[in-house]
């Protein structure tokens, strides 16, 4: 065997175990999210039916107080939360339906540029829903409510926000690409 050859197929070896790690990856994220959405959304069931058990949800976050202070904030600021957390899980679904049929012979295809361009709606989504509810917390502190239980859960709004606009960023470039792609298939 050629010297050549054998390092074109290290190079695709490495880049395969690459792209298996990173499915991995993906699913243990996606699973993380979903287990941490479908509990969320058990409590908030738990909340409405069972309002005393306010104080044992999801992650020892004990909300009671909030709940006391006011049920319609508690299930406002609760609200954003699951919205958030469900839009995570949609994300990531995405992505993985872009991992599962993403060719790495021909990547430039109208269903990668789609997914892609999704991507970036809902990251920019869960970073603008997390950063009016970051604000909205703010005023409900500065008010009195106790809220400080849910801001783990829009802290990285402006990084989401960031993100949004490198994939948009990358949704163009791959659309210009599925462009140059199908020109070049006609051309021939």
């Amino acid at each position: 065997m050629s010297n050549n050859f054998k390092n074109q197929l290290i190079m695709k070896t490495k880049k395969n175990v690459v792209f298996i790690i990173l499915n991995i990856i993906t699913w243990i994220i996606f699973v993380g999210l979903s287990i941490e959405a479908g509990a969320l959304i058990v409590n908030f069931v738990f909340s409405i039916f069972k309002p005393e058990m306010v104080q044992n949800l999801y992650n020892k976050m004990d909300l009671s107080e909030l709940y006391n202070q006011s049920w319609m904030v508690f299930y406002g600021m609760y609200g954003f939360v699951l919205f958030i957390s469900i839009l995570k899980c949609i994300l990531f679904y995405i992505v993985i339906m872009l991992l599962l049929k993403l060719n790495l012979e021909k990547p430039f295809s109208t269903f990668v540029s789609a997914q892609i361009t999704k991507m970036s709606y809902l990251t920019l989504s869960i970073g603008l829903i997390s950063y009016i509810a970051s604000e909205i917390a703010k005023k409900m502190q500065q008010t009195g409510y106790v809220i400080e239980p849910l801001n783990q859960f829009w802290v990285d709004s402006e990084a989401f926000i960031l993100m949004a606009a490198i994939v948009y960023v990358i949704a163009l470039i791959f659309k210009k690409g599925v462009e140059l792609q199908s020109e070049n298939e006609l051309t021939i």
